[in-house]
This record gives structure tokens, sequence and C-alpha cells, in this order.
């Protein structure tokens, strides 16, 4: 057997999509493959937006700019981003810490294009990963023209809310607003407390709501209120991206997020942190008819311990087949293409705590 440090053996479920219907599963075991070196991700960077006029002018009074979801983990920033999207662009769980990379997820209107900045939650850090991901999202205060701060209406005012108010009270010239996420899940009084609360630590850490907003992402609540004070927030300006881009994140990134995601249902609450996945081929099959394409996706799952690769592949490989099974519907969904996913688990030893394993996962 390989080194662990090197990613060992890996772990092999093919998920198949052809012709409607016809699925093929097959689970080979312990097979090695040399390591490859790459990084995936970038940070938030503003100047890789094209300029507006290399797409189409925009009429008088037009609005356009960056607005970015900042909170707890598991505050609902992702659901209300593809809420407000329309489309699922982020992906969610009721895992903490879910999201790992800047998002950029677009709104078109008559009259302004909001491009919503989804970021990981701020937090504690334990680990050289949760650092880094802090370091993300303070460089995106800085950089965007709103930033709501999201405050779940089900849980009261902590002391990682003040943290979080606190450090954002260090970015002066951004504006600032208070969301109350997921009030379909409070008593009307409940949530008028919360936003009494709101307020409130408003007034401690010094910070200037310029709104403070209820809404509810699973209902559409007060979604296109939020819409309207966002976009009266922007600054005049042509729009930035072209009609009907719902996102600027690169597929292979999208398609990785959502593996992820159907990896984390039903793991233990120690593992979600240790996942990570990075696709390492992405194309159309050469040869298919242009009425029946087929997208072939090659992607390794990454966890930090043995134990924890016997838990994501399960008994004989079943937890393993139905990840990729979610995973592969779910791309399909949002690409419009059929899928052939190969799913490969590997170790990467405490990779959260390894600055060479983090270049290699994107961080």
């Amino acid at each position: 057997m390989a080194d662990e440090q090197d990613h060992t053996d890996q772990d092999v479920v093919e998920e198949t999509v052809g012709e409607p219907g016809d699925e093929t599963d097959d689970l080979d075991d312990d097979l090695d493959e040399d390591d490859e070196d790459d990084e995936l991700d970038e940070d938030f960077d503003l100047s890789g937006v094209a300029p507006a006029s290399a797409f189409y002018s925009a009429p008088e009074g037009y609005r356009s700019g960056f607005a970015s979801f900042v909170g707890r983990p598991n505050a609902g920033k992702s659901t209300l981003t593809n809420a407000l999207v329309g489309q699922k662009i982020v992906i969610t769980s009721s895992k903490p810490q879910t999201t790992r990379n800047v998002v950029r997820g677009i709104v078109h209107r008559d009259d302004a294009q909001l491009i919503l900045v989804d970021t990981p939650g701020l937090h504690r850090p334990r680990t050289l990963l949760g650092e880094r991901l802090n370091d993300l999202v303070r460089t995106t205060w800085a950089e965007v023209d709103v930033v709501a701060c999201c405050f779940p209406a089900n849980e009261k005012i902590g002391p990682g809310d003040r943290f979080l108010v606190t450090e954002l009270a260090k970015v002066r010239r951004t504006v600032r607003i208070a969301v109350a996420t997921k009030t379909d899940l409070v008593t009307p009084e409940q949530l008028g407390q919360h936003l009494l609360d709101i307020a409130a630590l408003g007034a401690e850490t010094s910070t200037e709501w310029a709104e403070i907003v209820p809404v509810s992402a699973v209902s559409g609540d007060q979604v296109q209120l939020l819409a309207d004070l966002l976009v009266g927030l922007l600054p005049e300006g042509p729009p930035l991206y072209p009609d009907g881009d719902l996102t600027d994140a690169p597929e292979e990134a999208l398609a990785a997020d959502l593996i992820r995601e159907a990896a984390l249902e039903g793991v233990r609450d120690e593992l979600p942190h240790s996942i990570a996945v990075v696709v390492e081929e992405m194309g159309l099959r050469e040869g298919r008819p242009d009425d029946k394409p087929l997208l072939d996706i090659v992607a390794n799952l990454y966890v930090e311990r043995d134990s924890q690769k016997g838990i994501m592949i399960g008994h004989k490989g079943s937890r393993l087949r139905s990840v990729g099974t979610a995973a592969r519907k779910q791309i399909e969904a949002l690409l419009g293409t059929p899928v052939y996913l190969d799913l490969q688990v590997k170790i990467a030893k405490d990779w959260q705590r390894d600055p060479r394993q983090l270049r290699k996962l994107g961080f």
C-alpha cells in the first residue's frame, strides 16, 4: 500500500448516464494512481470582471455592482443566494462551513445587474484551512459595494455574531445591511425580538445598518424586497456580465461543490470538515452524436484518514454509489447535459493543516 501522505489507494465508483433509464454502477477497489499538483481556486478579484462596454450599453439610471452575504456558518447565506438568482448555484447543507469558495451569482433585472458574492462563514479558526477561509472573507468585504450580514431568526444573537460585526466594522467604506434569515422558522413575536437584538448589536459595535430586513429564502417572503434594497445601494453603471449568465464560477468548481454536497449528507459531525473534492478531468466525450452528448467527469473525493475513507465508501461501496448518483443528477440539472461520473476516494492525511495539501486542493 502506498504512503497515506501521498494519497494512497483509491476506490472507484462510476456513474453513467446514456439513454434515459440506462444507468450502471461499478466499484473497483485498491487502484493506485500518481499524484498531480494543481491549484483550482483563485481569490476573489474584481479585476477579472470584463468591462461592461464589451457586452452592451445600459439605459439611464441603470445600476450594477457587488453585494456579499456574510454571517456565521449555517446562517442561510447560500440558500438566500440561490433564491435571489433563481437557480441553485451554491451548495447548501445543514452542516456548518459548507461554502469554501467565493462564488458569484448574477441577478439580471431591467434596471440593474446585482452580483451576489457568497462567502464562507466567518468563524474562529482551528486549522490552517479555517485561517485561509477567514482571510478570503475579509478580502471580499473590502472589494464589494454592499455587505449583508445574515442573522438566522431561529438563533439568538451570540458571541459569533459580535465577533463578525466587530470585524466588519474595521472595513470603513462598505455599506452594511442586516438580514434576518430563516424567518419561516419563528413566530412574529420571536422575529420582532430578533430584529430589536440586531439593532442593539449594531449600536453596541458602532455599526450603522443601512437597512434591517427579515426574509425567508425557503418561503420566498421578502426576497424580492431584499433584492430591491440591495439594488438601491449599488452605484450607477452598465452591466458587468452578459445577459443570461447566472454565475462566473467555472463548471469544474460547480461540479466539485455538488459532489461535496452529496457527500456531506448523512455523515457524522467530524467528517464534513475533512471532505474536499477536486475535479481532475471534465469534457464532452468525443464521437457522440450532437443530439446525444455525454459529459465525462473524473473527480477525486479526499478525506484525511483511512477510517473516514471506509465511512465514505460504505458497505461494499453502497454509500459511494449513492453519493455518485445524487451528485450526477444535480450536475445534470445544473448543466443540462447527461453525465458519466468517475468518482474516486483518496486519503490526503491531515490536509486541513498541511500547506502543501491545501495548495493542491485549491486553498
